[in-house]
């Protein structure tokens, strides 16, 4: 069967899309290829999904015509100008490598129709979310691959590439401000006599059911504050703390820091 998409670089993000498009059956593991300088890397992952693995890009990028670019910044000019990997006007170049413009990617592949990709953690569970920009170049067969590409491992959203600073603050770096909210909803349920298990299991379902209930209740997040403060209730008076303490204030800050450094990165 032939090769649908090869992966340059096997790290966690592309271990967690790899694994995602095996497991919603968009490709099978004989469809799937990728490469990794390291042996250690290269036998793990055919022992954790069956896919042929091969030690550079340069062995890949001649079984298919879709490549996902999963490798550091740094590693950018050493895999054209160094290793010599050669892409064509019939290769489409997905790339998630953070912080780099598709000006620069195109200074190397010229005549590929290129995506520029900012997806997160959560892709690992196949929750993940992700902002995609395209290049003037890419057709329609091309806007439908990555859509299902990027759907096997969560939702995506299309945006222009001027956008994809605000993506890394609200997608790309949210996690760890969601993580540092359920591990303080934990240690509360410890305080008041939970078990560690008890809180996380607790807190973290009921992270997900908000989550959801923001996607599909068709109401407002204000709205949806208000259904759950029942006047005179519980809810209430924590959210009066929060908001006294300044909650909302406090996460636009968040984003504002991650959204600085993404720019930063972005002229480095």
């Amino acid at each position: 069967m032939a090769v649908k998409i090869g992966f340059i670089g096997a790290g966690r993000m592309a271990g967690a899309m790899i694994k995602g498009l095996i497991a919603k059956n968009v490709y099978g593991p004989e469809e799937i290829v990728a490469c990794a300088p390291t042996k250690e890397t290269r036998d793990r992952m055919t022992q954790e999904t069956g896919i042929r693995m091969f030690d550079k890009a340069s062995d890949i990028a001649g079984l298919t015509d879709v490549l996902v670019l999963a490798i550091k910044p740094k590693n950018i000019a050493p895999l054209f100008l160094e290793e010599g990997v050669d892409l064509t006007g019939d290769h489409l170049l997905i790339s998630i490598v953070a912080g780099v413009k598709i000006k620069t990617l195109k200074s190397y592949v010229p005549d590929s129709r290129i995506v520029r990709v900012m997806p997160n953690h959560c892709c690992m569970v196949l929750e993940g979310a992700a902002g995609y920009v395209m290049d003037e170049t890419c057709t329609d067969k091309d806007r439908e691959t990555v859509k299902t590409v990027l759907s096997a491992i969560g939702l995506a959203e299309e945006v222009r590439e001027c956008d994809l600073d605000a993506v890394t603050g609200i997608c790309g770096s949210s996690p760890a401000f969601l993580y540092m909210a359920a591990q303080a909803l934990i240690e509360a349920g410890k305080k008041y006599g939970l078990t560690e298990e008890q809180s996380k299991v607790l807190a973290a379902q009921s992270m997900i059911g908000a989550g959801r209930m923001v996607l599909e209740s068709g109401m407002t997040t204000e709205q949806l504050i208000d259904g759950v403060c029942s006047p005179g209730g519980t809810t209430i008076e924590g959210v009066k703390v929060l908001r006294e303490e300044k909650f909302e204030e406090a996460m636009i800050h968040c984003v504002d820091a991650t959204v600085k450094r993404s720019v930063e990165m972005g002229k480095e």
